[in-house]
């Protein structure tokens, strides 16, 4: 069975961009607080959030992201079922349902660690720990900022998330909350405690 040093090796080969692996540390990290809640696998969650975008250098659009990645991971020896849940995170293009909890997580988890990473970025502290959830709320109703973190999806991945495992009470603002709690907590691996500051 491949384990989460399996994963972050995989990573280490596929992606160089440093950017990209603090997006899938972060990941990583939300997903393990979530699946600790939902009582689940902590580290098969986070082995999961790890490995989401490995391919993402190589097959850089959503033609061949997370499809040829599939078969990149049954080569190197990865279950069927960790390809499963990666292959939900883009449904539209894998074909691939969202059924489980874990799927609905990662979904859930994927965009949003954006918006944190770069609301963190432009703090001249580049510090993690000085995000606040009103600092994030200001940055999320300025869609010029983070451009890339489509809120709309951002909002319906977090309502199928809340309905599936926690029974529709899990609000935006709190599942933003807890996940900007979990990155946090991860800040000295997402290199987002200070050490980038100029």
């Amino acid at each position: 069975m491949k384990t989460k040093d399996d994963a972050w090796a995989l990573v280490c080969r596929h992606v160089q961009e440093p950017g990209l692996r603090r997006h899938m540390l972060a990941v990583s990290a939300a997903m393990g607080a979530y699946a600790h809640r939902l009582d689940q696998d902590v580290v098969y969650w986070e082995t999961v959030g790890l490995l989401h975008d490995f391919d993402w250098e190589i097959h850089p659009t959503l033609d061949e992201h997370p499809g040829k990645g599939a078969g990149m991971l049954r080569a190197e020896g990865w279950d069927e079922e960790t390809i499963r849940v990666i292959l939900s995170h883009y449904t539209e293009g894998t074909g691939v349902e969202r059924h489980k909890p874990i799927d609905f997580a990662l979904m859930a988890c994927d965009e949003i660690t954006g918006l944190i990473i770069a609301t963190t970025l432009v703090k001249p502290s580049r510090n993690i720990a000085e995000v606040t959830a009103s600092t994030l709320r200001k940055k999320w109703k300025d869609r010029r900022f983070a451009a890339g973190v489509d809120r709309d999806d951002v909002m319906a991945a977090t309502a199928d998330f809340s309905r599936e495992c926690f029974a529709g009470e899990l609000e935006l603002w709190a599942h933003i909350d807890n996940v900007l709690q979990a990155m946090q907590d991860a800040a000295a691996a997402l290199e987002l405690d200070g050490r980038l500051a100029a």
